[in-house]
């Protein structure tokens, strides 16, 4: 099954990973970033309750789309293998099209490593979301690069609406879905999948957001909300944000149950664990493998943290 395998490599991946960690920082040897996350737009049609990048000033510009190609072009990132497209909601951009063709020419130069590229959505836009990305897959791929378009879908259903703050944005996002599956079956290249931000409200929705997947074979990305004043902005929601011990047990209870599937196996198990101890087994790799960049140029070494190193439109990478 094409799900199983993607999340299989992904596995793979974060094991290899970790043990490149450990090996060069047990010999000193600098790292290359390997992933990244880029935020190109800071402009969203809804306005999520776990969520103020939409409070942003309208006024406040987003890089151009040189701005962002002169980035990726840096020798820093010669070594990168994914590419984090996020927003806000980044088919606001008219010229998203034109940073993925950029993105590609850019593979057989400057970046050789880079396997996939992934495009996070709230799926409102639908037909504006499925004409992009259909243009995005022509001509086909012959590089081995994938696209994956990961879908925001808090619920199965109304309440969907409420946690969006968008009337309809359930139907809509639903529409993008199957508008992309229908994409999917003529680009193998392409990568479905949805991405849950669990908060209180829809805790009791998870097995339905599971279920819904499990019908599409479509990855899942289920995860806590995260609150923090660098990436979301949402410090102000920290008390309506963070579970109580008891709603966390629950949510390690899904994430167990739905670990016997092969899908979850590697992502459930480890955050049923954190949730349940308070530690992650594994090791921070921030600033060592991963940075994030704001939409007008602030870099972060982590989207936890609070204040940017610096611009990119200041200075180079290195």
């Amino acid at each position: 099954m094409k799900v199983w395998l993607t999340t299989a490599g992904i596995a793979v991946k974060l094991v290899r990973n970790g043990l490149r960690y450990r090996y060069l920082r047990l010999t000193g040897r600098p790292g290359r970033p390997q992933a990244i996350s880029l935020e190109v737009t800071h402009s969203c049609v809804c306005r999520c309750v776990m969520c103020n990048i939409w409070k942003i000033p309208r006024s406040l510009p987003d890089l151009s789309l040189e701005e962002w190609v002169s980035l990726l072009s840096e020798d820093l990132l010669s070594d990168l293998r994914e590419l984090d497209i996020t927003g806000g909601e980044p088919f606001l951009r008219d010229d998203l099209v034109a940073l993925m063709e950029a993105v590609r020419t850019l593979k057989d130069t400057r970046l050789p490593r880079l396997r996939s590229v992934a495009i996070t959505t709230n799926g409102v836009l639908s037909d504006r979301v499925v004409g992009m990305v259909a243009e995005m897959l022509e001509p086909p791929a012959r590089d081995g690069l994938e696209l994956v378009i990961v879908c925001a879908l808090d619920a199965v259903g109304e309440l969907h609406d409420e946690i969006r703050r968008y009337p309809g944005a359930w139907s809509r996002v639903d529409r993008s879905i199957a508008g992309l599956l229908e994409l999917r079956d003529r680009h193998p290249n392409l990568v479905v999948g949805v991405k849950t931000t669990v908060i209180r409200q829809n805790l009791g929705e998870l097995e339905k957001i599971a279920a819904y997947a499990r019908e599409r074979d479509l990855f899942t990305i289920i995860s806590p909300a995260i609150v923090t004043p660098g990436r979301y902005l949402n410090q102000n929601r920290e008390r309506d944000l963070t579970l109580s011990a008891a709603e966390c047990a629950r949510l390690a209870s899904f994430y167990e149950g739905e670990g016997g599937d092969s899908r979850w196996s590697y992502h459930g198990q480890t955050l049923a664990r954190y949730l349940r101890t308070g530690c992650m087994d594994k090791p921070c790799t921030c600033g060592f493998n991963y940075f994030f960049v704001r939409s007008n140029g602030e870099l972060f070494l982590c989207p936890l943290f609070e204040k940017p190193l610096g611009n990119v439109k200041d200075a180079p990478l290195a």
